[in-house]
């Protein structure tokens, strides 16, 4: 097998959000502001649960990798043949929270999978800037 045949590509997205790190972890962690923002999901913050999005296109299965509450969040994003892996990281930056989201693992030959993430990534980050501006993510 070549080296290239292995190499995997990452749509990574960042964002300097006007919100306190607690509040953009809400939004990331509980299932409603999800569904608000992202699809409809069974997703709970604990280490090795499985769980699942939902949209009218199909479905998502996911475990959780990592929580570091306020900090990291990473889970396994598996959907028509592709096994990513998606980690969110959030640091503090000055009143609000910078926010990076890597969706990782893409090969060579999911050139379409590629694109379809980075688009629809931008169009999810622009549904959580929405979300983040309601005060339903108020503590």
């Amino acid at each position: 097998m070549t080296a290239a045949a292995t190499e995997t590509r990452s749509v990574v997205l960042e964002r300097d959000l006007a919100h306190p790190p607690e509040k953009v972890w809400r939004a990331l962690t509980q299932p409603h502001l999800m569904e608000a923002w992202l699809m409809k999901t069974d997703f709970e913050p604990v280490v090795g649960r499985r769980f699942d999005f939902r949209a009218d296109w199909g479905s998502v299965d996911c475990e959780v990798l990592e929580i570091e509450p306020n900090r990291t969040l990473s889970y396994t994003w598996a959907a028509y043949g592709l096994e990513s892996v998606v980690t969110w990281t959030l640091s503090p930056a000055g009143a609000g929270t910078h926010l990076r989201m890597e969706q990782s693992g893409f090969r060579a030959d999911q050139e379409q999978a590629y694109q379809g993430a980075g688009y629809g990534w931008r169009k999810f980050f622009a549904n959580l800037e929405q979300v983040l501006a309601t005060e339903e993510t108020a503590a």
